[in-house]
Formats: C-alpha cells, structure tokens, sequence
C-alpha cells in the first residue's frame, strides 16, 4: 500500500505512525512488529518512554532506510551538552546511525530555547538527525523557535483531536511550513464514544477511530494513533482511498470543547522530567 507523506525539508513524512507511548517490554515489541508487519514505516517513540531499546530490537530485523524513525528529547536534556549525549544514548538504544527526525519533546522556560537549537542544528550537521522539530509547543513558543534556528523546525508534534482543534495554533504551523503531528489523535479512545463520530462511522461502515483519523488527515493533519491491539493497529493504516465528506467534515469539526486530555498548559514542574523541582 502506498502511504500518502508530507514533504519535509529532508525527506517525506508518511501521514500515518505508529505511536508507542506507554509502550513497553514484550508488549511495546509486538506492537512494533506487528504494525510493521500492516505496513507501517513511521515510527514515533521518545527517551522519556522508555521503550526505545525494545523497538531497537524489531527494528534489527527491518531494513532500516525504508523506515522514518522519530524520538525526542526530555525537557530536562534541553542544555546544549545534554541533548547531544541524549540524541547520541537515542541512537544507541535504537540501534541505527540516524534519526529522520528528532523533536524537543517539550518546551522547557528554564533552558535556553538557543542553546537547544543550536545544539539540534549540530546534531543535524553531523548527520545524526535528518530533521528537527518540536512538541507541544504553543504558538508563541513556535514562533521563538523559528526565528532562532539555524535549521527549519519541521514538526511541531501537539495534542489534537475532535475535543481540542487548535485551529489558530495549526493554522500557523501550516503558514510556516511546519507539518502538524497529532499526539492522541483518539483523545486516548475518549472521542470514540461520541455519538457523532459512531454515526458517522456507522454510515461509512468504518470504525469510530478510523473516522477521526481520516478527518485529522483530511486537515493535513499526520496521525500517530497508538494501540496494543493487532486488529486495531491494522484498521488504524485504512484509511486511504475513501474520505468524508463536507458535512461529515462539519459535524466533526462542531465538536471542538477545547478540552485537552493530557496537554493542560499549566504545568507544577515537580516532575522529574523537567530537572527543575526544588
């Protein structure tokens, strides 16, 4: 099956990933597998999930440039130092030579946004990272970063679901020329239940959770729904050669809550994730 991409400044982008957060051991293993078993070739994962050594092991038994592979750097590895000895222990971990693309897995105001980015901007030149990009990063935040990278931010990798659409947010990411990735395109299986999205789901003779990833894709939107279930992870890539149409488009968009289900934009910074508690 040929997987639609979005162009990105090294390379293409396919539109649907295999999310792996609270992925892990056996179970973070077979997922992996068998969603490059569907066909899958886009893989997102992170330090902070703990899991980059298990898809290093599926991924030894794959051909490696036919892949994309992503990870990101915890906000608490943001110093210049710390996120060239993250990327590298990345690499390690996964067991390949390069990243297709490596994001700020969030933005961190106790860090120079600078210094992370001349940091990436070495990674990149030494051939380690084909791309850079970001993670929920709003678009004040965004806008920082494009004006103070030496390389183009690619990605900006946010929450966005029927329950939170941010079109001011995705608008401008789009005007810039900064693929929109959707973390929890499923609002973690809360938008599935909707009243809307199965209706439309049953007209279309489709899953409730392939209705909302066509409609993220349909808004230039690239997904990476995440799931441990081989059925799921195989009905989750069907989505080519059908859409919806303007009035099932509508409905969806209608039920915009602005309700995240993890990214409140408040944060205590006592996790340890940040390395700035007191």
């Amino acid at each position: 099956m040929s997987v639609p991409t979005a162009t990105l400044p090294n390379g293409e982008l396919p539109v649907v990933g295999k999310g792996t957060y609270r992925l892990d051991g056996d179970t973070a293993r077979t997922a992996v597998s068998a969603a490059l078993d569907t066909g899958y070739t886009h893989l997102d994962t992170a330090e902070g999930y703990h899991n980059e050594g298990e898809i290093g092991d599926v991924l030894a038994e794959h051909d490696r440039e036919n892949l994309f592979l992503t990870s990101k750097v915890l906000p608490k590895n943001l110093d210049y130092e710390s996120v060239i000895d993250a990327c590298e222990s990345s690499l390690e971990r996964l067991g390949t030579d390069y990243l297709d693309l490596y994001l700020i897995h969030w933005p961190n105001p106790a860090i120079s946004l600078r210094e992370t980015l001349n940091a990436m901007a070495t990674l990149h030149d030494r051939g380690l990272v084909r791309n850079v990009g970001v993670s929920n990063f709003s678009r004040y935040q965004l806008s920082a970063a494009l004006h103070v990278s030496d390389v183009p931010i690619a990605v900006n990798q946010i929450e966005f679901h029927p329950y939170l659409q941010r079109p001011e947010l995705v608008e401008y990411c789009q005007d810039n020329d900064v693929v929109v990735e959707a973390a929890a395109p499923l609002a973690r299986t809360e938008v599935l239940d909707d009243p809307v999205v199965e209706d439309i789901a049953q007209k279309h003779d489709r899953t409730p959770a392939q209705v909302v990833l066509q409609w993220a894709i349909e808004k230039d939107v690239v997904v990476l729904p995440r799931s441990t279930s081989e059925t799921h992870i195989e009905q989750n890539f069907e989505l080519f050669g059908w859409e919806l149409n303007l009035e099932d488009r509508r409905r969806i968009d209608d039920l915009d809550r602005d309700e995240p289900v993890y990214d409140d934009r408040a944060k205590s910074w006592e996790d340890d994730v940040w390395g700035i508690a007191e």
